[in-house]
């Protein structure tokens, strides 16, 4: 017996115990696909280069207007890449401002080429190596070479040196390790020897002195073993002897022609900077107890 007022489970006659039969309707007939078209191989071919056709109609306006910012992207990605490589073993923010000193000085190098009337590409970091700037001309002489290769020098001397008040109003000695490698850098590239900028301001001065610089580094690579300053050690030995053999042409005697005013003043530019980055390395040594 149910429970009162409750419905009985013996009146299955009773539709409304009875769950809801769906009524049949009959399947309708499937109708069969029509089968696939063949594109023609013609169509095939002449698609994509018609969709191509149109995206470079639609889209070719910006990417114009892009090319000239080309140089700007290949400079800071070669940058970005400099950084993550010096990171790995310095940290990023070594690395970030050590890319920065690099550039203010091959900024030098650029500003100067532009005051000389050369052509030249934007600069182009590799890691390990610096960066290089590439000129699209020769300049016109040995004491406009000078004046572009002391450029980068000057410029750079004056950003490692930009450094030492932030190493004074904050006390790290993150900015005085940067300074002293800046000083470094720019006095390493005073060597006399092409195509380091020394071996630029003495092609002006006293090309002689290129086996003086060549010397040097062979005696820098017995001291410390480096495969970056014999990488360095074989080009200089090619363009040396590639300058030297051809100094007598008449090409060659006339681009060498510098008036004596010309000699005065790269020769103390020269000698300003050897002073002031000696000086400056000496004032941000730090001497490290083991």
């Amino acid at each position: 017996m149910a429970a009162a007022g409750g419905p009985t489970l013996d009146r299955v006659s009773d539709d409304r115990w009875l769950p809801p039969v769906p009524a049949y309707e009959p399947a309708a007939p499937q109708e069969q696909a029509a089968p696939p078209r063949r594109e023609s191989a013609l169509k095939r071919f002449l698609g994509p280069i018609a969709v191509g056709l149109f995206a470079l109609v639609k889209y070719g306006k910006a990417l114009l207007l892009l090319l000239p910012k080309a140089k700007v992207l290949t400079t800071a990605g070669s940058a970005l890449v400099s950084v993550a490589a010096y990171a790995l073993f310095w940290g990023w923010r070594f690395a970030a401002i050590f890319v920065v000193l690099i550039f203010i000085h091959e900024m030098g190098h650029v500003l100067q080429l532009r005051r000389e009337g050369i052509k030249a590409t934007a600069p182009m970091f590799i890691p390990f190596l610096g960066a290089v700037v590439g000129m699209k001309e020769l300049p016109p002489d040995a004491a406009a070479e000078a004046r572009v290769g002391l450029a980068g020098p000057v410029l750079g001397a004056l950003g490692a040196a930009a450094l030492l008040p932030v190493y004074w109003a904050t006390g790290s000695e993150l900015w005085l390790n940067l300074a002293y490698v800046g000083f470094f850098l720019n006095l390493f590239n005073l060597l006399p020897v092409t195509p380091l900028d020394g071996g630029r301001a003495m092609s002006a001065l006293a090309p002689w002195m290129w086996f003086a610089g060549l010397f040097v580094l062979v005696l820098l690579l017995f001291v410390a073993p480096n495969p970056i300053l014999l990488l360095i050690g074989l080009v200089a030995a090619f363009d040396v002897y590639r300058r030297w053999k051809g100094r007598n042409e008449p090409g060659a005697k006339a681009y060498y022609a510098v008036t004596r005013r010309q000699r005065a003043l790269i020769g103390a530019t020269y000698l300003v900077l050897l002073v002031g980055l000696v000086a400056g390395m000496d004032l941000t040594y730090v001497e490290r107890q083991l």
